[in-house]
């Protein structure tokens, strides 16, 4: 169904329960996954959120600036990309950390050419550093780099099946869309993703799938043609 995918996952997840530090057992999970599509003939980009370790946003006002604040939030992101790059080498797969912002020899620059060659010849490549500028999210960064490496789709793995009409975890009622367009998403205020990374994938018809990450072998059967989550289209 899908030849090339950026996968987006939030800091939160790797912390487990906690949503704090990284959790050992779910990077195995994680990269297990990822190795398993990647075994399938999928080519897979990932960017990472840093909000298990720092939040830029959350530290304005308590002594941190905007701009240094997510200058660390980027930094946090490097760290969980280069352990999940690790964990999925343990799997069998080749891995590699590229970054916004020139990090050698931590990481490798993210040049798209780079990153597209190194999915071709059948590693994972992660997109650590967000955008390299402060104010953007990972959600932006995840939108930008999945229309720029030409994914097929941008796949936002959470701790929800779906996207919902209200948030499934505070109100019983809440029913899921199997599928809904940008449009509607709007319309009602849906948080999918932020408004910048919405709008860049909308404009770029930049389909959006939001599914449970940690639910096992979702993943394979996403990408198998089943129909997973919520598929956000134009």
């Amino acid at each position: 169904m899908y030849k090339r995918v950026l996968l987006k996952l939030s800091g939160e997840s790797l912390g487990g329960p906690s949503g704090k530090g990284i959790s050992e057992d779910v990077l195995s999970a994680y990269a297990g996954e990822i190795a398993s599509a990647v075994k399938a003939g999928l080519q897979v980009a990932i960017v990472i959120g840093g909000g298990n370790i720092f939040r830029g946003l959350s530290g304005v006002g308590k002594g941190f600036d905007r701009v240094n604040g997510d200058k660390m939030g980027m930094l946090a992101t490097v760290i969980n990309s280069l352990g999940l790059a690790m964990a999925i080498r343990s799997k069998g797969v080749e891995a590699e950390v590229f970054t916004a912002t020139p990090m050698m020899p931590v990481a490798r620059y993210y040049m798209r050419d780079d990153a597209v060659s190194f999915m071709e010849k059948g590693g994972v490549s992660l997109i650590a550093g967000g955008t390299g500028n402060p104010f953007f999210t990972t959600d932006s960064g995840a939108a930008l780099r999945a229309l720029e490496i030409g994914a097929d789709a941008l796949l936002k793995g959470t701790r929800v099946d779906g996207v919902y009409t209200a948030d499934p975890e505070k109100d019983p009622n809440a029913v899921k869309y199997d599928d809904i367009t940008f449009d509607k998403a709007l319309e009602d205020h849906l948080k999918v993703m932020d408004q910048t990374a919405f709008a860049l994938c909308r404009e770029g018809n930049m389909p959006i799938i939001v599914f449970d990450m940690n639910a096992e072998g979702n993943l394979l059967k996403l990408l198998g043609g089943e129909k997973v989550g919520t598929l956000v289209h134009v």
